[in-house]
């Protein structure tokens, strides 16, 4: 049977014929061992006469192999002041691209060998690994539909040091069951993932596992206990009603650290009564990513199964819709930690959906007095995020105890090592101005009346909003009980549409926190 993603990352090679073999090229002399010899003259060869070839690398035919093709990638130039771990990846999703361009089902991917590469390269065969998988992805409709998959089996070997092999395989096969299950989620369209059908499928993944799952869908508790989050969802009709979806993971010994992560979960984004128009509502199926990285960091979790970590995730799940019971501009609102808002923007919705979870976790932290927490939200939240940095970086800023920790920095380096990358941005006290209110009837201002990609600092405010709303400003670096908090923006790096989501930051977020573990 087929993973559930469509890639079987369990292979017995050893009774399968591999139907084509890919040479991960980074340091000739070293990638060619005893077992690759044979095939050093049929590349030096087509180097020779082909220089594109040298540096592109291509396929060559083997009639007389078992193997069938020959596919040569070379790695290129790493030590460049901007080359990163990325360049590992594009060789090999190169090399893998040709072979099944060729027909080729059973492929053998071989690492290059470690040179003794700079620290930023320490997990360079992860994140080959990880950008294979990438692309050997297929989407869940497709595979419910006939069952497809773009490969049989695939395998990878070094012929050098086996119990590393064996090690990051296997960290690669849970990053990579996490990516799979936030891609199905993020990815599927926005009634294969409404908001209940997301919640019977997370059910459904981690029934029998070390995550517990928590469902709410009853409205009149949302409304209660999650009033920003039931502001969003009142325009919806009943098979797209929100729901709220807890997940927890405890650790078989006392945790030294505990994590809490929120997720935002707009299923469809219509903009709601400030509706997108003019044909940017394509795609909105995605604003779904955020807590569909929640979602698969657990099921990683569950996965590798750290001992001294705990982890809680949150998933607002809600349809941004549009109808006569929808929010509206100008509407007050109260928060869960009791603050007033005026709605400025209906298409602001994200922080709306996500701040009283933050809430949630926050007062559970202080009831509780959990030791070493570490707070994060997580949404494809702004289009300001792009116009600042660009596609496929996430942006992560810090408040002041989070700063001290240097969280975003730890961050930004592991997912460097993987292939995961993120920009460090700053939440400066102009952020916090913003939103404060501009009259005697509310205390912040949810938005004010232009898309985040038209307004300056379009991603820091957001950011700014859910620590004021939440009341976690009265938790900062001049409080008796300091909480970490750190908001993660991945408009960007999600994915581009059309296309296939990326499954960030659950690679970067792996690398950080459980690798160390494993």
């Amino acid at each position: 049977m087929p993973h559930r993603f469509g890639i079987n990352l369990a292979p017995n090679s050893a009774d399968k014929k591999c139907d084509a073999l890919i040479i991960i090229s980074y340091d000739d002399k070293l990638t060619f061992t005893r077992e690759l010899e044979q095939y050093r003259k049929l590349i030096d060869e087509q180097k020779e006469f082909d220089i594109k070839y040298q540096i592109e690398g291509g396929m060559i035919v083997l009639p007389n192999s078992s193997f069938k093709r020959l596919i040569y990638t070379p790695v290129g130039p790493i030590d460049r002041d901007f080359d990163d771990v990325r360049t590992f990846m594009d060789a090999a999703t190169r090399g893998l691209s040709r072979a099944l361009k060729a027909g080729a089902r059973m492929p053998l991917i071989i690492l290059p060998s470690n040179n003794g590469f700079h620290e930023q390269y320490s997990l360079y065969d992860l994140a080959i690994l990880l950008g294979v998988y990438q692309i050997l992805y297929v989407p869940l409709e497709n595979r419910e539909f006939k069952n497809l998959t773009k490969v049989d089996f695939i395998d990878f070997t070094n012929f050098c040091d086996v119990k590393r092999e064996t090690k990051i395989m296997e960290l690669a096969k849970a990053i990579e069951c996490g990516r799979g299950f936030a891609r199905d989620i993020g990815g599927s369209d926005p009634e294969r993932m409404s908001a209940s059908n997301t919640a019977k499928y997370v059910e459904a993944l981690f029934e029998n596992s070390s995550v517990k799952v928590e469902i709410i869908s009853d409205l009149k508790i949302i409304e209660k206990e999650f009033p920003c989050l039931a502001a969003v969802n009142r325009a919806s009709v009943d098979r797209h009603a929100a729901r709220v979806i807890f997940l927890s993971y405890e650790p078989e010994e006392t945790p030294e650290k505990t994590l809490f992560l929120v997720g935002k979960g707009v299923t469809y984004d219509t903009g709601g009564c400030d509706i997108k128009s003019g044909g940017v509502m394509a795609g909105m199926h995605r604003d779904k990513c955020g807590a569909a990285a929640v979602a698969g960091f657990l099921e990683t979790v569950n996965k590798l199964k750290p001992k001294k970590i705990r982890v809680y995730g949150a998933m607002a799940m809600v349809r941004n819709s549009i109808g006569p019971n929808g929010y509206v501009a100008d509407e007050l609102i109260v928060s869960r930690a009791g603050v007033r808002i005026r709605i400025g923007n209906t298409d602001a919705e994200g922080r709306m959906a996500m701040v009283d979870l933050l809430t949630y976790y926050k007062e559970k932290i202080i009831a509780e007095q959990i030791p070493n927490p570490e707070m994060f939200t997580i949404a494809t939240l702004t289009g300001h995020c792009c116009m600042a940095v660009g596609f496929d970086y996430s942006i992560i800023l810090d408040n002041g105890p989070a700063r001290k920790k240097r969280t975003a920095q730890l961050i930004q380096e592991a997912g460097d090592r993987v292939g995961d990358l993120f920009e460090i941005s700053t939440i400066r006290r102009e952020d916090f101005k913003f939103n404060e209110g501009k009259s005697e009837y509310e205390e912040i201002l949810q938005s004010n009346n232009a898309p985040s990609s038209r307004t300056p600092r379009g991603h820091q405010i957001p950011a700014a909003f859910l620590i004021q709303v939440s009341k976690l400003d009265q938790h900062g670096i001049d409080s008796d009980l300091p909480i970490p908090f750190s908001h993660i923006d991945i408009a960007g790096s999600s994915g581009s549409f059309p296309g296939v989501p990326t499954g960030a930051p659950i690679a970067a977020l792996t690398a950080r926190y459980l690798i160390g573990e494993f």
